[in-house]
């Protein structure tokens, strides 16, 4: 019974203390991990502005020649990056330009086969519909090539209205007769 009653304080009476140095310890330890994150960060700020190429004059000639050489080899990676992207975007409109150079092929031989099969045919009366060419019979089917229909020719111009033509003189009553009607 006795070492039940010694577990017993044990648990009780002896964990409190063994919390308090744990929390202190974790405590120590949470503030360990903050300096070396303030740290970390004042370094990286440091290192931020000298890449920017401020604060250069507390460095000696070693950390100048690391960070030109930093500075040269992020260039290069730039420019690769940058000629990478330029070199997709060439193949991609040389695809197009390929795609839409067949599409042209395509829609040029469907045209001359248009004009053979319903070719325009000019007619000597020009008074016909269309400025000389005659309708076609029957409708292509194809979705690519509609003959435009034309209109007929617009008749613009003076027609003179035999009713209204003014004569040369004044009339009976002196007035012109072309003006009151």
């Amino acid at each position: 019974m006795m070492k039940t009653l010694e577990r017993y304080q044990k648990c009780n009476y002896g964990a409190p203390e063994t919390n308090v140095s744990t929390r202190e310890a974790l405590e120590l330890s949470s503030q360990q991990e903050y300096l070396k994150l303030k740290a970390r960060y004042e370094a990286l700020q440091r290192s931020q502005r000298n890449l920017l190429g401020e604060d250069l004059g507390p460095l000696n000639s070693k950390e100048l020649e690391s960070l030109e050489r930093q500075l040269d080899s992020s260039l290069k990676q730039i420019r690769s990056t940058r000629t990478q992207y330029m070199l997709d975007q060439l193949t991609d409109l040389q695809r197009k330009e390929h795609l839409l150079n067949e599409a042209n092929k395509t829609l040029k031989q469907r045209l001359v086969e248009g004009y053979q099969v319903n070719p325009l045919q000019l007619n000597p009366n020009a008074e016909d519909v269309g400025y000389g060419r005659q309708p076609p019979h029957q409708p292509q089917g194809d979705g690519f090539f509609h003959p435009l229909e034309c209109e007929p020719t617009l008749q613009i111009g003076y027609q003179p209205d035999p009713i209204s033509v003014v004569t040369a003189g004044p009339s009976v009553n002196n007035y012109m007769t072309g003006w009151l009607q």
